[in-house]
């Protein structure tokens, strides 16, 4: 393992991926780099064994395969799935809002972003501008990323709320509304944003047609600890699975089966998208390789022989609470990889599938913990029982372990990135 180059993969790819387009866009150049070449979603596909493609799906899922030179009707399937999208705050239609000279944003929550973690930094905008294109059917798209620090949402005084120590409640319509301006006469009340978008991807106003925009933190990645032994980053869930995905697929060499990844978007959200892992958008991405290779009639056999890697991050145990994790399956940062399970199947691994990831790391000198939450806290859910219970594939729910999750800024141990980047090199060789 080499922890410092695959955390300087880490880095780069979080400090790029400021909207679920973005990743995309950084899977794309990497995979680019590798060899990997380009299909389009529709149409056929005229693919060769011993080659590698990828497919870009809605601008922010995508799909990479590698086919083995010998890949036959008896290959099996082995597919990583991670996750583009993080929570935030997404803005809405006609987003501009007044308060005296002040200009504001109105912004809706994505998913499920600790709030109090947002107020007082630095933030900015990326995300996806439609224009008028040649016919209704055909808007052209700009992918757009302010790149600099452009907004901020305030804290109150504690001098005007006594009681902010004690915790407090923000309401979302109120009190996370970011400020972006100061007005005067020669800006447009009504369309003062409008207007800056359309400068920033050099557009005239009215050829707006909608955007899908989101604030993140303008913050890099970087390490702290006596040692250097933490990292802490905006966007590690789940950018450390999408970097390992990637790190897995561009080294696998597997000559007799389909080695694939699946970035999906809109996890935070549920995955009920036509972009998600609860669409039969998998089932119907494999069909298309497998007819094209002439096995259509052998996908089933694949899947069910196959194995699925589920990659999100686990919950490390706290240092200030440790009462909040189970009595006896505890990981702490700089541990490897997490196994997780839970009875409820909330993640998918069984003792089979834990078995396959232990044996994986055992050969491969990977370190690994099992991870299970506490039983009056059930934790969240992953794209593993999702996919699995669509694909019918054996399945893993694996990660790194994170402090503050769903926080602007979360963080990790320098060392866990190489240990998942790692398993999923031995998994795809």
């Amino acid at each position: 393992m080499d922890i410092k180059q695959d955390l300087s993969l880490l880095k780069q790819t979080a400090d790029k991926s400021v909207s679920p387009y973005h990743c995309i866009l950084e899977a794309e150049r990497q995979l680019i780099e590798a060899g990997f070449s380009k299909l389009e979603l529709t149409g056929d596909w005229s693919l060769i064994r011993g080659h590698s493609y990828y497919v870009p799906v809605f601008d922010s899922t995508l799909f990479a395969f590698t086919v083995g030179k010998d890949m036959d009707r008896h290959s099996t399937i082995r597919m990583a799935a991670a996750h583009t999208d993080w929570p935030c705050f997404k803005l809405k239609p006609s987003p501009e809002v007044t308060s005296g000279t002040y200009g504001k944003l109105n912004v809706e929550v994505y998913g499920g972003p600790i709030f109090s973690s947002w107020l007082d930094r630095p933030l900015s905008i990326a995300g996806k501008v439609c224009t008028k294109g040649d016919t209704p059917f055909n808007p052209n798209t700009i992918f757009v990323d302010f790149g600099r620090p452009l907004l901020t949402i305030p804290n109150l005084a504690i001098h005007m709320n006594r009681e902010t120590n004690q915790g407090v409640a923000l309401n979302p319509q109120k009190d996370l509304l970011p400020l972006i301006a100061r007005l005067d006469e020669s800006l447009n009340r009504d369309g003062f944003f409008l207007k800056l978008l359309s400068q920033e991807i050099q557009t005239d106003p009215a050829d707006i047609l909608d955007y899908e925009l989101f604030l993140y933190c303008k913050e890099e990645g970087m390490s702290f600890g006596m040692n250097q032994e933490f990292f802490s980053s905006p966007r590690l869930d789940n950018i450390t699975s999408v970097q390992a995905a990637l790190c897995g697929i561009t080294a696998g060499n597997r000559e007799n089966g389909l080695n694939v990844i699946a970035i999906y978007d809109n996890e935070e959200i549920g995955s009920h998208t036509k972009q998600g892992a609860a669409s039969p958008l998998a089932e119907r991405i494999l069909g298309k390789i497998y007819k094209s290779l002439g096995l259509e009639d052998y996908l089933t056999d694949a899947l069910f022989s196959g194995f699925l890697l589920s990659m999100d991050v686990a919950h490390a145990l706290h240092p200030n609470h440790e009462e909040k994790n189970d009595i006896t399956n505890k990981i702490y940062l700089g541990d490897g990889v997490a196994i997780k399970m839970a009875a409820r199947q909330s993640y998918a691994t069984d003792a089979r599938a834990v078995s396959v990831v232990e044996s994986l790391c055992l050969a491969g000198h990977i370190p690994y913990k099992k991870y299970s939450n506490r039983s009056d806290i059930p934790g969240g859910s992953t794209l593993g029982a999702i996919s699995c219970g669509c694909l019918n594939i054996p399945t893993a729910d694996i990660g790194v372990p994170i402090l503050a999750m769903h926080s602007a800024r979360e963080t990790m141990g320098a060392s866990d990135m190489a240990a998942l980047a790692e398993l999923c090199r031995v998994f795809f060789h």
